[in-house]
């Protein structure tokens, strides 16, 4: 588990490489759907933290022109993001916007609040860093991506992240700009599909940057409190000048309560 690999930020908790155990366990295929969301939200009349709240965070390019009218507000050292009233896992870009046509695609705007709901309403939880990292790698040591040490192997995209010159200009050559639906590409080794890319998934653990140093190698689960939960495998925004964390071992956080367009999850179970 881990990576001293210069491409890594030491700083994010990645390395020192290390020998982990984990348990036998289950984890879906894919990241929730919009499809199987509604399932939940329609059974439970579940709130989301974005509903609750009233608005969540959109990529600024995606933000349609009547929308756009009201946007008064973005997040000062990420000014791609823009405050949007009304946007949420059903309006992904705000009021002017519906998962209809994306049903197949992975649920945003998902707080882990919102993750951990769902994941215990469909009698599963979501995942721990390592297992989630174990996952990802698809049976193979040490490699970077979940197919490899290249990005573009054989020629080709393996992954939906961030095509050009971010913030401004993405051509998609990976044949998406925003979420992919949530069985693009190949799979890993393991048969589970976007591991790297497409959108960021809550882990169950509190993130910090050194526990690791000291925790046990059996079933390791992180810290028992903290003010940030652990996310895993970047997103269709990471682009390798900026946010080069759709790698297998790099980490991210948010606090629980978070929510914007590229976040997601998917869930595990245990044997």
């Amino acid at each position: 588990m881990g990576t001293d690999d210069k491409e890594g930020f030491p700083s994010d908790g990645e390395g020192p490489v290390r020998n982990v155990t984990v348990s036998s366990f289950l984890l879906d295929e894919t990241a929730v759907t919009n499809e199987q969301f509604a399932a939940f939200i329609e059974a439970t009349h579940y709130v989301t933290d974005a509903d609750r709240f009233g608005w969540s965070y959109v990529f600024h390019s995606f933000i349609p022109e009547e929308t756009s009218k009201k946007v008064t507000q973005v997040a000062s050292q990420t000014p791609w993001w823009c405050v949007v009233e009304g946007a949420n896992w059903r309006h992904p870009e705000g009021p002017d916007s519906h998962v209809k046509e994306r049903l197949d695609h992975p649920v945003v705007h998902i707080s882990w609040h919102d993750a951990d709901a769902y994941c215990r309403w469909a009698g599963k939880r979501l995942p721990t860093e390592a297992e989630w990292e174990y996952a990802a790698r698809g049976g193979l040591i040490q490699k970077r991506y979940p197919w490899g040490d290249e990005l573009k192997l054989g020629g080709q995209h393996w992954c939906n992240i961030w095509q050009g010159k971010f913030p401004d200009k993405n051509h998609a050559s990976d044949g998406y700009a925003g979420t992919a639906p949530a069985r693009s590409y190949l799979p890993n080794g393991y048969g589970l599909y976007n591991m790297a890319g497409n959108v960021w998934e809550w882990c169950d653990d509190w993130f910090t940057q050194a526990y690791h140093l000291s925790a046990e190698t059996i079933n390791p689960k992180g810290p028992s409190s903290g003010t940030a939960r652990s996310m895993r495998g970047g997103s269709y925004l990471c682009h390798k000048s900026y946010c080069n964390r759709y790698r297998v071992a790099a980490r991210s956080k948010n606090t629980p309560d978070s929510s914007s367009g590229n976040i997601g999850f998917r869930c595990a179970a245990d044997i």
